[in-house]
């Protein structure tokens, strides 16, 4: 590419026609003669600004990311002045205060390691690389490509939303920053849900990672060597893509009701499976379905593959398409007893093996969706002028912000703690102590959504209701929190459990 030309801004300002229309944005000249016609906003707002400076106008309106999309505009500079608004680079840490967690803001922290710094920073990088296709597909609805999948199987981003295990190793994984598998630890894992969750695409993550990080342990833990050996490199690799399969029409929490059965044939050999799921989520793009069902013996587990008499239909739900939200249909679908997961009659094991781990993960997730709102807010509230003031010049607006930071940090070092615990913590030790916490986390977390979510809104106004442009992760925000508090455990089941299993513990010696 050519150097830029300089020019004074005396010269710019000759170029102010409509069919010679130049304007500057951050002391950058473009030439927006013949896209002025194709402007979505019209001509006007281009014209208004012939020949002159701007850049607050710009800002007012756009992303910063819109300057690279149309960077083929791009002429020259002015002479003699520098850039003024810092250009975020792919992989970048934010600079705005709580913007990342306090460790990547330069305070102390008793958890971090250089490992997980280097993690982060490399993991960044090749998300930021991913993240407008990340986009497209959430925006469109459509099922991500294989290639896409496979993107991040080969950059090792799929293991790694499983978490920590010897599968990592068994499996030869290549990890982010050159983890060896041996470190790689659940605060790893817990990087790697912040960084999915940055791309604020929360149907596509789904699509691409949510029913295979709850489904693949199941396999991974319960399943023979045989099937470990077939379905683990398979998924991890991102050839194949997989689902848990619990919830049905009539069933949702209550999982000792479920209706699906499967019935042994005479000669031993399979079990016949009929019944249905529903709200599954990857269910339309999965090939492999971790299912729960009822057997002779009681509530079972099976990996089934999509095979003849199992079809999905997407369901349509509030977030994107993309994350293929299924109703299961499973019609005389026979599978072979080998796919047992874990024990006949054995099912609960199996799925409550997971369930602290999957509402974590969703913790982790759901408070940098909270931060990415924060930032956002405190960007917006810094530049938007209204009635000759910024916003963040009206005491109200830095009012909802202390609120919203205040919110997402203590959640967020809460999250921390546990996750320390985990590191800490045999998993007989994390089935006896954190099933509480862990729930009480995650219904302060939605609560803490709920709340940043509003908040958001009341600051962005009516871009905050529109799925494009400058507040579209903050409608995306407010159109999916509900996910997370409904999603692994509803609010008030997760409240409950918090507290009857701090009463489990409760010393009968103890009176007020």
């Amino acid at each position: 590419m050519a150097p830029l030309k300089s020019y004074t801004r005396e010269e710019v300002k000759r170029h102010s026609a409509e069919n010679d229309l130049w304007i500057i944005i951050d002391t950058v000249v473009y030439d927006m003669s013949r896209f002025i016609d194709m402007h979505p906003g019209g001509a006007f707002p281009i014209l208004e600004y012939a020949g002159k400076d701007a850049t607050d106008a710009f800002y007012g309106l756009h992303r910063q990311e819109v300057l690279t999309k149309y960077d083929r505009y791009k002429i020259g500079t002015i002479e003699g002045e520098k850039p003024q608004i810092d250009f975020r680079q792919p992989g970048a840490l934010s600079k705005v205060p709580y913007g990342e967690s306090s460790a990547w803001m330069g305070f102390k922290s008793p958890y971090f390691k250089e490992s997980h710094f280097k993690y982060r920073a490399a993991l960044r990088k090749v998300m930021d690389g991913l993240a407008a296709e990340a986009r497209e597909y959430e925006v469109s609805g459509e099922r991500p490509s294989d290639e896409f999948q496979q993107k991040l199987g080969a950059a090792g981003i799929l293991a790694a939303n499983i978490g920590p295990g010897k599968f990592l190793k068994d499996f030869n994984v290549k990890l982010p920053g050159d983890v060896p598998p041996e470190e790689f630890d659940y605060f790893h894992e817990m990087i790697t849900h912040e960084e999915m969750a940055r791309w604020g695409t929360r149907g596509a993550d789904d699509g691409l990672i949510g029913g295979m990080t709850i489904s693949l342990p199941t396999v991974i833990n319960f399943g023979s060597p045989a099937l470990k050996q077939k379905i683990v490199p398979e998924v991890l690799s991102g050839k194949k893509r997989m689902a848990l399969a619990i919830t049905e029409p009539y069933v949702g929490s209550d999982v000792a009701s479920i209706r699906t059965t499967a019935k042994l044939t005479p000669d031993g050999k399979h079990y016949i499976v009929n019944g249905v799921k529903k709200w599954i989520t990857t269910g339309h793009w999965a090939t492999y379905f971790s299912t729960a069902v009822r057997t002779d013996k009681g509530i079972s587990m099976l990996l089934i593959e999509r095979s003849e008499g199992l079809e999905t239909k997407p369901i349509k739900t509030s977030y994107s398409p993309a994350a293929g939200t299924a109703y299961i249909t499973l019609e005389n679908v026979k599978v072979p007893v080998e796919n047992l997961l874990g024990k006949e009659g054995g099912g609960f094991k199996v799925i409550m093996s997971n369930f602290n781990h999957e509402r974590w993960v969703m913790l982790t997730g759901a408070t940098m969706g909270g931060r990415l709102a924060t930032e956002e807010c405190f960007k917006w509230a810094m530049q938007r002028k209204v009635f000759g003031k910024r916003l963040i010049d009206q005491p109200v607006i830095r009012n909802k912000l202390a609120k919203m930071i205040a919110s997402v940090e203590s959640v967020h070092s809460w999250v921390e703690n546990l996750t320390y615990q985990m590191c800490n913590m045999s998993y007989m030790e994390q089935a006896d102590k954190l099933a509480g916490p862990i729930a009480l986390c995650k219904y302060q977390c939605t609560r803490m959504l709920h709340d940043v979510s509003d908040d958001a809104c009341q600051i962005f106004g009516g871009r905050a209701i529109t799925k494009t442009g400058m507040g579209r992760n903050i409608e995306t925000l407010q159109r999916t929190y509900k996910f997370t508090a409904i999603l692994g455990g509803s609010e008030e089941i997760m409240a409950d459990l918090g507290v009857r299993q701090a009463m489990k513990k409760f010393p009968t010696d103890v009176r007020l």
